[in-house]
């Protein structure tokens, strides 16, 4: 086997000037897409980060908000039972003042009901003295015992004693 050296110097002179017309009119191009490609790339991942940085941004946010709802619930539930609890308060005050009138009501109608019995009870004992007193008139009884006697008994119906 020869080396054919007139080959190989074409081989070489072929390449050099396809490499130089390569590099004069398409690696500019080439390269130049190759970059375009690599900055749509980079901006690509520029704005998958922002993107991700205000998604973050965006989820903090939210977190906060209903954090704060949550607390402004769980405010709104302690007002709630604060709030029930007085008025259950106020209703028991209410009932015990009322129940306090009904009480004093109460013993106001038993006190007049009482002065009236005792009214008419008197009017009664002075119908019952007045024929106690004709019955011992009538009877002329002398001994100042058998009176008694009488009396007492008289008494004891109107008292309703044995």
């Amino acid at each position: 086997m020869e080396i054919l050296w007139e080959n190989i110097l074409l081989a070489m002179a072929a390449f050099v000037i396809l490499y130089v017309l390569l590099h004069k009119f398409a690696f500019p191009k080439l390269f130049g897409i190759m970059e375009q490609r690599r900055e749509l790339v980079m901006q690509q991942m520029e704005d998958a980060r922002k993107t991700r940085e205000q998604a973050t941004a965006y989820v903090e946010e939210q977190k906060a908000a209903l954090q704060e709802a949550r607390n402004e619930a769980q405010g709104i539930i302690e007002q709630s039972r604060k709030t029930s609890s007085t008025q259950a308060e106020q209703i028991i005050d209410l009932a015990k003042q009322e129940a306090e009138r009904l009480k004093t009501d109460a013993a106001r109608d038993i006190e007049s009901e009482k002065n009236k019995a005792v009214a008419a009870l008197r009017g009664e004992l002075g119908a019952v003295s007045v024929q106690i007193a004709s019955k011992i008139l009538d009877k002329e009884v002398k001994e100042d015992k058998a009176q008694e006697e009488l009396v007492q008994k008289y008494l004891n119906e109107v008292g309703g004693r044995p």
